[in-house]
């Protein structure tokens, strides 16, 4: 028997990178699970719903398809989310807005839509895609770090909130990931291999976090196995916020 068999998952942003990692291991594992996207192109055996995370109507409309066609739901990964470059006179109220709206808003509307059916859920488990950004100072990050720094707050907030309701919360502290947006990033630097040579080197463990292994956290934290962690941020980076290497010996 499989750690997820009989639980039913939402997860956002599902149907690329770490979304669609997490939504393929969790099916793997025994899991239903139902993908929230702008374009929803997954194939079985997950289910894909179209949802705009800055929309309550569209984000409302989805969960409960999803929970209709699974039977409930027991899981929720908030994990939709965008970039943003910069520092803090680099963008400007619009882009503030934007980014806000959807990392952290969106957490907002996506768990107060699912949050009738955690509760009725014998395994109620929330697990929201942080960063490493909200624990370290990042240059040229600083609207992407204030996003991550308030999904780290409201993941605390939530786990006190509704603990007794029998619903666990955690997140997961990605380091640099090699994800779609990242590709994105490097394919605009100036000189993309020296880009991604620093991104890598910016990390003890000297290469970008993949996809799996961010999903692989997920994963955990949302099991039966889990069943005593909530309020946890759960880093996944290759050392970057604990670490601090001496330079390498030539």
């Amino acid at each position: 028997m499989s750690e997820f068999d009989g639980l039913r998952a939402v997860i956002t942003g599902g149907a690329s990178g770490i979304g669609l990692a997490t939504a393929l291991l969790l099916a793997e594992r025994g899991a239903a699970v139902a993908v929230l996207d702008l374009v929803p192109e997954v194939e079985a055996p997950l289910h894909g719903f179209r949802a705009d995370v800055t929309d309550d109507s569209s984000v409302r409309e989805a969960v409960a398809a999803a929970a209709d066609l699974l039977g409930g739901i027991d899981v929720l990964v908030n994990n939709a989310g965008i970039g943003a470059a910069g520092t803090v006179a680099d963008n400007p109220d619009q882009e503030w807005n934007r980014v806000l709206d959807v990392n952290l808003l969106g957490v907002v509307r996506t768990t107060r839509a699912a949050l009738p059916y955690l509760r009725a859920s014998e395994h109620a488990a929330i697990v929201n895609n942080c960063s490493i950004a909200a624990t370290a100072g990042l240059p040229q990050r600083a609207l992407y770090s204030a996003s991550k720094g308030a999904v780290l707050s409201l993941t605390l907030a939530m786990a006190a909130d509704h603990l007794r309701e029998g619903i666990r919360v955690n997140c997961v502290n990605p380091g640099t990931a090699d994800t779609p947006w990242i590709a994105r990033l490097l394919s605009a630097a100036p000189d993309p291999e020296a880009e991604r040579a620093a991104l890598n080197a910016r990390q003890p463990s000297g290469r970008l976090v993949t996809a799996p292994e961010v999903a692989a956290a997920i994963a955990y934290l949302a099991s039966p196995s889990a069943s005593s962690v909530t309020g946890t941020a759960l880093a996944v980076d290759g050392g970057m916020a604990g670490l601090r290497l001496r330079p390498a010996q030539s």
